[in-house]
């Protein structure tokens, strides 16, 4: 799992390429996400979405490359957290989505 915080604007079109790209299985985008944090000295609260990236470890580096490529902040979050395990049947239709 991989997340990408983004202005709201901008989440499901970040989603919708990862996904149509065949880079991730599934996107959820959860709006109203508030984010408090420094930025060049300053302490800045924004409104963003939360994009939860379902994606395989092979993919993680070319997911990385196209959310930096296509997201307007000059630092995008990019975080990936392991999937320690779930569904054998959902586990295995993301990896069908996911193409090398």
């Amino acid at each position: 799992m991989v997340l990408v915080t983004a202005p709201p604007a901008e989440a499901e079109g970040l989603g919708r390429a990862l996904v149509a790209e065949r880079l991730a299985a599934c996107v959820n985008l959860l709006p109203g996400a508030r984010s408090i944090y420094r930025w060049e000295g300053e302490l800045k609260i924004d409104e963003e979405a939360l994009l939860v990236i379902k994606t395989t470890e092979a993919r993680l580096s070319a997911v990385t490359e196209r959310v930096t490529t296509l997201h307007s902040y000059e630092l995008p979050e990019v975080l990936a957290l392991p999937a320690v395990g779930g569904s054998a049947a959902y586990l295995g239709w993301l990896a069908s989505e996911v193409r090398p």
